[in-house]
């Protein structure tokens, strides 16, 4: 009979160690393989009824087809996306909780003092899921009817043309500091709580010009209740094809889109990650999803995760530009 032998505490600890680890990586694989046995939420933000929201909306409806689970979405508002955003990067890394991603979490980065998470490091882009070119509006009797024109205006007078924005730091906001740089222009900001409200004011002449993005303005387009002036994007939008894009008019550095992506907890595992990234593509290629994107004024896009990281960096630091340069900042 052989002796009983008791091994060196560190020999023990190391197996032990290397047991824990062989069921924990097996588990990783049978948690993605069961995924998803339960609801899945996507947190949007920003309140109900707008871009945001109906994108998230739509994809959810897509999703839960394509998953076989219920996927629903919920609002949670507050400090310009920040509220929702922490909340998804704060929960459990296990892909049943999921932001709704747009500007707002790339401008939040250099716009607020602190954050109060790291989207770089605590949150992994999924998908981005589809995208609507930037544009400026005016009223249909505004004297201007192309860029050249309105850039005289502007230059003739500086300061007397002012715009409207969803509030300081909004895309809206920037996309217009950005021009007034490209441009070099002195256009006046008149911020709103909401583009809405922006919207209407240019209707009722209050103010001159709005840069916004088509999506948000569907329905004005689609009523001729706008005049669009240019937009923002490589080429011309499918909506409005006798509009020309500011690249045509001289200022090729001015693309400006809203885009709308699905973000996770970083430490989400990447075979769950995987299978939703897969799921978000079909369904973006989905005809009906294309259609009701279609409607609002966007359109769908197909990226690898790796490829919306990378996406998110160029636009934390092509927002952090126009922030630095407008000295918008809050807290």
């Amino acid at each position: 009979m052989k002796p009983f032998v008791i091994l060196p505490f560190a020999v023990r600890r190391a197996m032990f160690l290397g047991i824990a680890g062989c069921f924990a990586l097996s588990a990783v694989p049978a948690l993605a393989q069961d995924y998803p046995n339960r609801p899945i939420k996507i947190i949007v933000p920003y309140g109900a009824g707008g871009s945001v929201d109906a994108i998230g909306r739509t994809l959810a409806q897509e999703l839960t087809q394509r998953l076989g689970q219920p996927v629903v979405v919920e609002n949670k508002t507050g400090a310009g996306s920040n509220v929702g955003s922490t909340f998804v990067a704060k929960a459990p890394a296990d892909g049943y909780t999921l932001l709704l991603t747009s500007p707002g979490n790339a401008i939040n980065v250099t716009l607020f003092k602190t954050m109060p998470y790291d989207v770089k490091t605590e949150l992994t882009q999924v998908a981005v899921v589809a995208h609507a070119p930037g544009i400026l509006l005016v009223r249909p009797s505004f004297p201007a009817n192309n860029l050249k024109e309105f850039v005289a205006m502007a230059k003739k007078a500086p300061g007397t043309l002012n715009f409207g924005s969803g509030g300081p730091g909004s895309s809206e906001h920037l996309a217009a500091e950005m021009f007034k740089t490209l441009a070099g222009i002195d256009l006046t900001h008149v911020p709103y709580k909401g583009g809405s409200a922006a919207v209407n004011d240019v209707l009722g002449g209050h103010v001159q010009a709005y840069f916004t993005n088509q999506a948000n303005v569907i329905g004005q387009i689609k009523g001729n209740a706008v005049k669009v002036i240019a937009t923002a994007a490589t080429q011309r939008s499918a909506l409005l094809p006798n509009v020309p894009t500011f690249a045509e008019e001289g200022y090729p550095e001015q693309q400006v889109s809203v885009w709308w992506g699905i973000a996770a907890p970083a430490k989400t595992p990447v075979a769950i990650l995987d299978r939703l990234n897969k799921e978000i593509l079909a369904a973006g290629a989905s005809a009906g999803m294309r259609q009701r994107v279609a409607e609002m004024g966007a359109e769908s896009l197909t990226t690898t995760r790796e490829q919306a990281n990378a996406f998110l960096d160029a636009e934390i630091l092509r927002w952090g530009q126009a922030v630095k340069s407008s000295n918008a900042q809050v807290n």
